[in-house]
């Protein structure tokens, strides 16, 4: 819970793609989530080529803005000129909790984080078969899902959050073209979030797919890609509000309708 006895409600959003969305339209959302939310959650493609000096322009914008935790991690994008490294190192200095596999708590919730990887989903994932170079892929795949994993066992809270930038399930990437599909994410992802009873998992990269879905146990998860939530609510700043119920809460709380509320919680052993 917050300091003040409060749920935490946890605002998230990815595929800022600073700066090509500039500082001052950045700005003001970073401003409304901090309103609206006690932590605020990006998931992935902070930058937009992956260059520190989008990293620094990025910063700079978050912290004229946000006084409440900021967890992240980071994305495709952010990987492309190959200064993931520096990347980090901006974003952690600056306070940012940049997650790629490790684990953090906050406000008694635990976070684990991943970039996570393409390879498709059930019966249509890519399996490490044949030419070398296919193994490298999978396993490249096999490796994000074990760094997530390996941040959910570390996890000794009862809530649970999976921050990702690719999609852990086939149905929140559903509105993309279906040839596409495998290079949005991996159902190899969904393994561990299921395992460890996660609360909620967030995810960016598929910009036209579904806002939301669940894992075959059950566990909400919904893509907040910024150009998706830009679309289906232009009304307000593109980012979700998400509440988690206090711990051994067996009801919903009411919030706004522009916000979602988690289901009742089961506790862990």
């Amino acid at each position: 819970m917050t300091p003040d006895g409060r749920p935490v409600r946890l605002a998230a959003v990815g595929d800022l793609h600073c700066p090509r969305t500039p500082p001052d339209v950045l700005g003001p959302l970073f401003v409304r989530a901090a309103q609206e939310a006690d932590v605020l959650i990006l998931c992935g493609d902070l930058t937009d080529r992956g260059l520190e000096e989008e990293a620094r322009v990025l910063v700079k914008t978050v912290t004229a803005s946000v006084r409440i935790p900021i967890v992240a991690v980071l994305g495709n994008h952010d990987y492309e000129s190959g200064k993931e490294v520096e990347i980090t190192h901006i974003l952690r200095d600056a306070g940012v909790i940049v997650l790629d596999g490790e684990a953090a708590e906050v406000h008694g919730v635990g976070f684990a984080g991943a970039k996570g990887f393409c390879g498709g989903f059930g019966r249509g994932a890519l399996g490490p078969w044949g030419e070398r170079t296919i193994k490298l892929f999978v396993q490249e795949a096999v490796d994000e899902a074990l760094k997530l994993e390996a941040a959910l066992a570390r996890l000794r809270t009862s809530r649970r959050v999976a921050v990702l930038h690719y999609a852990p399930i086939r149905g929140t990437v559903e509105g993309e073209p279906v040839e596409i599909f495998p290079y949005l994410g991996s159902s190899r992802l969904e393994e561990p979030i299921n395992r460890y009873r996660v609360s909620v998992a967030f995810h960016g990269h598929a910009h036209r797919g579904a806002p939301e879905g669940r894992t075959t146990a059950g566990v909400p998860v919904f893509n907040v890609a910024m150009p998706l939530l830009a679309r289906r609510n232009p009304d307000r700043p593109p980012f979700l509000v998400f509440e988690l119920p206090l711990e051994g809460e067996g009801h919903e709380t009411p919030v706004p309708p522009a916000t979602t509320t988690a289901p009742p919680l089961v506790k862990t052993a």
